[in-house]
């Protein structure tokens, strides 16, 4: 043991004897440098920065490869000995150890990148590619170096790449080298390769920098050391594997340009869509380390045995893989920064995620004393006495026992976090055979039909009928062999599941269209398979609502929303929401076609949430109507932001601009399918203003209607801006007001009645609101007044041919249409007495206003407003169970249309 008397008075040097206690290695590289202590001494109290690395070398001689093989091993000494010192006695954490490491592979691979790439092109000149750009070659970090945790004495797993093929300019050759005079970019390149592994994998007499793995290359052993970009595209499109994906997760640019890999391989690691199938590879990943973990006897590795890192780091990676191509956010590489991105996002639950942090920080400190003590890449615990003693004495634990017992704690809480993220839900549920049979056809019809009466369906032989059309469809047969696999594994479940439903024949054939439809979408078909209780609620929605099958058919990546039935149902929070939708834009800023699509899958999700609260009988119609009007706000404030920026020519950074809601938007009563009456307004005396804001108003127009792959945003209707479909798409709030005043018709008032501030410009918002205000309390002739609402109703009339036993909710005698023109007519006639009534607050709050005004006698006030609320709540119903038109018998609503008639007799006749 070194005991140097200089330094033994030295506080720091119980520091340095506890290292050596815990770590042979450290003695040996005291005992073998004698600059080592002093260095040490001297900066123990600070971690060892890249800049300090970059430094040091910049201070050696390097002349050729000895001198950079030398100066870049007395680098790693140097640097490892402080960080396992100030590890082993508290100075550092997790995070420092691992980002030293691998700031320590990087600037190694760096420097001797430079040095190498200048001395080839000495001899073979200046790599050129077929664009007659110079060439660099790429250097990849795969694994830990790539997150950013690299272990104290791992590996280094690189891919070598490269821009272009072409070759050298043969510059700067000697006489003698004519026969070498150029190389191609692929020979260049896998010379510079080998050399680079050289410098930091041989072992000198100074020992090594790092272990260099090449085995994730493209056809790994076998393949070419480095390859071009085009060939890495064709081999990741057309050959690479699911573990491939896996490991590229963290594949980081250490050297040379990083964006051209980052572009390449995105689309190759996150798939667009939500993949589920995720589950099922990792799943098979693991089995086949558990096989050689089992077959090496490796049961003590704290890496890969049970309840191990590698299962941490799974349990993270696999919602990258789910979801990373849809959220950005989660195409990150450090573990801890992806499970906190988990408990945020409500993905795990809180807990999960503090326990998994834990125990990876403490198996990782662990995995970091192992190999400490001989500087060897294990993670193996001891099996003798004295590796024990020393392990236990690294990780402050009183004795091995101790250790062992907190090792097993945290080994045993991985397994069970493991065990319920990628518990196979086959192994969870006993399939019972004579269902199977039904779906697989095995049996004769005879025998079918009666298990399926015996299951509680009404009619065995119609379901019968729709489980071979099925089964013999184009559909299915075309599907590929995984798709069908899991289509066959679904059925059964979705049979005995359907039976449980009020109407188990309509059940059973509406999710089998829901399947029928989506089938060709794999990760939908795994992501039911993995979730029984996400199949059970879609069963149970759809059999509630035809028209919520057909939304999720058309939009089935909110089959995802089924897997939190606590967020599902959760009261909305527009704030936070707007707050999310606005991350996820700028997630994907610069591409106009993905922020179309972020912005319609939010709002098909929000809508989807809304529906299934519905369905369940959580929601009144008029608290559906608020949260439905509330999401349009939202959706038309964000893309005034969104768009705006993106605006050529624009002449300030916030427009002078607001939208104004109308007709259902207005009022707050938007229904799943309704359109939006929306007009512009702007408030500028910039002299192109009107110009610029045209333009606006165009591309807001087109954001919200434009069919992209995601569907429509929002059907909109401009015609009630001045002039209608012939007047100015933008207006300015002065031109409104004139023309409210002067020339607008009373229709045009009676829908003012209605309007409200939507999104934009606030105090455009507030000048509206007064010209709406003064339109309202307008002294009218009640006469002329009366006169032109009931002509504008019967033109109405005239346009809807309705036979007569049907009674259309909206457009019949009585009906709500009727409601609402009484409500308008009335606020237009009594405002200027009564100022009151033009607060926008809804029909039915107006007509009990109205009758404490003393306008309309209570009782009829109220049976009108319950007529009202009845249709609308019937209307609604109709839509949910498919129905495009809203019309039912005139002997079933007969009597709230008798309230409504009753008060139009009395007000306009």
């Amino acid at each position: 043991m070194i005991t140097p008397s200089a330094f033994e008075s030295v506080p720091q040097y119980a520091y340095v004897q506890h290292a050596m206690a815990c770590s042979p290695f450290v003695s040996r590289l005291l005992a073998g440098d004698g600059e080592l202590l002093p260095d040490l001494m001297q900066k123990i109290a600070t971690r060892y920065s890249r800049d300090e690395m970059l430094a040091y070398l910049a201070g050696q001689s390097i002349s050729d490869e000895a001198t950079l093989k030398r100066a870049l091993r007395k680098l790693r000494q140097r640097v490892m000995l402080r960080i396992i010192v100030r590890d082993l006695n508290g100075l550092a954490d997790f995070a420092e150890v691992v980002q030293s490491v691998s700031d320590l592979a990087e600037v190694v691979v760096r420097v001797a990148l430079t040095h190498i790439e200048a001395s080839l092109k000495d001899t073979y000149g200046e790599p050129i590619g077929e664009s007659g750009k110079p060439q660099s070659l790429i250097v990849i970090g795969m694994g830990k170096l790539g997150g950013f945790e690299l272990n104290v004495s791992s590996d280094i797993d690189l891919i070598f790449a490269f821009e272009e093929d072409g070759e050298t300019n043969g510059a700067g050759l000697s006489d003698g080298e004519q026969g070498k005079q150029t190389l191609s970019n692929h020979d260049f390149f896998t010379r510079v390769g080998k050399k680079l592994i050289a410098t930091i994998d041989e072992i000198t007499q100074d020992g090594f920098v790092f272990r260099v793995d090449m085995r994730l290359r493209p056809y790994g052993s076998e393949g070419p050391l480095a390859c071009s970009l085009a060939m890495l595209e064709e081999y990741y499109q057309n050959q690479g594997r699911e573990w491939e994906r896996y490991a590229w997760i963290k594949g980081r640019v250490i050297a040379g340009p990083a964006k051209v890999i980052a572009d390449l391989l995105r689309p190759f690691v996150f798939r667009k869509y939500l993949d589920y199938g995720a589950f099922a590879s990792m799943r098979d990943l693991k089995v086949q380390i558990q096989r050689d973990v089992n077959k090496r006897d490796m049961h003590d590795n704290i890496k890969l045995g049970r309840g191990g890192i590698r299962e941490i780091e799974f349990i993270a990676q696999v919602f990258q893989l789910i979801r990373g191509g849809q959220d950005v956010s989660l195409q990150i590489r450090p573990t801890l920064a992806v499970m906190a991105l988990l408990r945020d996002k409500k993905l795990l639950p809180e807990n999960t995620v503090d326990e998994l942090c834990t125990a990876y920080v403490f198996l990782r400190d662990l995995e970091h004393r192992l190999q400490y003590a001989e500087d060897q890449q294990t993670q193996t615990l001891p099996t003798n006495d004295e590796g024990k003693a020393r392990l236990a004495l690294a990780m402050n634990c009183e004795s091995w026992d101790a250790l062992h017992a907190k090792i097993e704690a945290h080994r045993q809480i991985v397994d069970k976090h493991f065990s319920e993220v990628f518990s196979d839900p086959k192994g969870e549920q006993a399939e019972d055979l004579r269902i199977v049979e039904i779906w697989q056809g095995t049996i004769a019809d005879e025998e079918v039909v009666a298990r399926i009466k015996s299951l509680g369906y009404l009619d065995a032989a119609q379901t019968l009928s729709r489980l071979r059309g099925l089964a013999h469809s184009a559909k299915y047969k075309q599907l590929p062999e995984l798709s069908r696999q899991r289509f066959d594994q679904l059925m059964p479940l979705v049979i005995a599941l359907a039976v449980k439903e009020d109407d188990p024949d309509t059940a059973l054939l509406r999710v089998s269209d829901l399947l029928e439809n989506i089938c060709r979408r794999a990760s939908y078909l795994a992501l039911l398979a993995e979730y029984p209780a996400a199949l059970n609620l879609v069963i149970r929605l759809t059999s509630a609502s035809p028209w919520l099958a057909q939304y999720l058919s058309q939009h089935p990546v909110l089959l995802d929303e089924l897997l939190d039935t606590q967020h599902l149902y959760a009261v909305p929070d527009f704030a936070l929401m707007r707050e999310e939708l606005k991350r996820r834009l700028a997630e994907v800023e610069g591409d106009v076609e993905r922020q179309m699509d972020v912005m319609r899958h939010f709002k098909h999700a929000a809508v989807f949430r809304f529906a299934a609260k519905d369905v369940a009988g959580e929601l009144p119609l008029e608290t559906l109507s608020d949260y439905l009007s509330e999401l349009a706000n939202l959706i038309l404030q964000v893309t005034l932001e969104t768009v705006w920026p993106t605006l050529k020519a624009k002449h300030r950074e916030v427009p002078q601009f607001a939208i104004v809601g109308y007709g259902k938007l207005g009022g707050k009563e938007i229904g799943y399918a309704s359109d939006l009456d929306i007009i512009f307004l702007y408030d500028d005396e910039a002299p192109d203003a009107g110009q610029i804001y045209a333009r606006f108003g165009q591309r807001i127009n087109n954001w919200l209607n434009s069919l992209t792959s995601a569907g429509m945003l929002y059907e909109t209707d401009m015609q009630l801006r001045p002039d209608g479909a012939s007047g100015l798409l933008v207006s300015t709030v002065d031109a409104f007001s004139a023309y409210q005043q002067h020339k607008a018709w009373v229709w045009e008032h009676q829908a003012i009645t209605r309007a409200r501030f939507s999104a934009g410009d606030v105090e455009i918002g507030k000048a509206f609101e007064q010209i709406r205000c003064d339109v309202m309390t307008q002294k009218r002739d009640m006469a002329t007044l009366k006169k032109e609402v009931v002509e504008m109703r019967q033109k109405m009339r005239a346009g809807h041919v309705i036979p007569a036993d049907v009674f259309d909710l909206k457009q019949s005698l009585g009906g709500i249409i009727d409601v609402e023109f009484m409500v308008q007519y009335l606020v237009l006639a009594h405002a200027h007495q009564h100022p009151e009534l033009t607060e926008n607050i809804g029909n039915i709050a107006l007509l009990a206003r109205l009758a404490s005004l003393g306008v309309i006698e209570k009782a009829q006030a109220e049976a009108v407003a319950n007529a009202y609320r009845e249709l609308r709540k019937k209307q609604h119903a109709l839509r949910l169970q498919g129905h495009t038109k809203a019309q039912v018998s005139l002997h079933e609503v007969a009597h709230l249309v008798a309230s409504v008639k009753s008060l139009w007799t009395k007000l306009m006749a």
